[in-house]
């Protein structure tokens, strides 16, 4: 990463991110994983590689962690959106919309898809300020 300041930015959206994930993470130990799908299960698992994989890079300032940070980002802002926020649409749906869920259920999956979708950004802007031949 060229700057100081741009590497502390994407580190800071990692946290952010990590919060999310780990809030949401609770929430569904908390409500139970009985009350979701086979295929909201499984979503979450990958979901979580997915986030883990790309917080580990931002922290560890590995070459990859502007491209990761881009599409795993993006990619968990999209499908956690679309489990939860949608609703209800097929055996990938958790919709909190249709469940009448608390307070907390909702701040936490808010964090997490706002975390995603800032880490999607600042990785986005790292790609898209990166001389062109320089790690990402």
């Amino acid at each position: 990463m060229a700057s100081t300041q741009r590497r502390l930015t994407l580190t800071l959206g990692a946290y952010v991110f990590a919060v999310g994930l780990v809030l949401h993470t609770g929430d569904h130990l908390r409500r139970g994983t009985d009350v979701i799908t086979d295929h909201v299960l499984v979503g979450g698992y990958i979901v979580a590689a997915v986030s883990v994989v790309t917080i580990g890079l931002i922290l560890a300032d590995h070459r990859l962690a502007s491209i990761t940070a881009a599409v795993g980002g993006f990619a968990v802002a999209v499908g956690v959106s679309a489990a939860h926020l949608l609703p209800t649409w097929s055996a990938f749906s958790d919709s909190l919309p249709d469940q009448g869920l608390d307070a907390f259920t909702w701040f936490a999956v808010l964090v997490e898809i706002g975390g995603a979708l800032l880490v999607g950004a600042l990785g986005l802007r790292e790609l898209i300020r990166s001389p062109v031949g320089e790690a990402a």
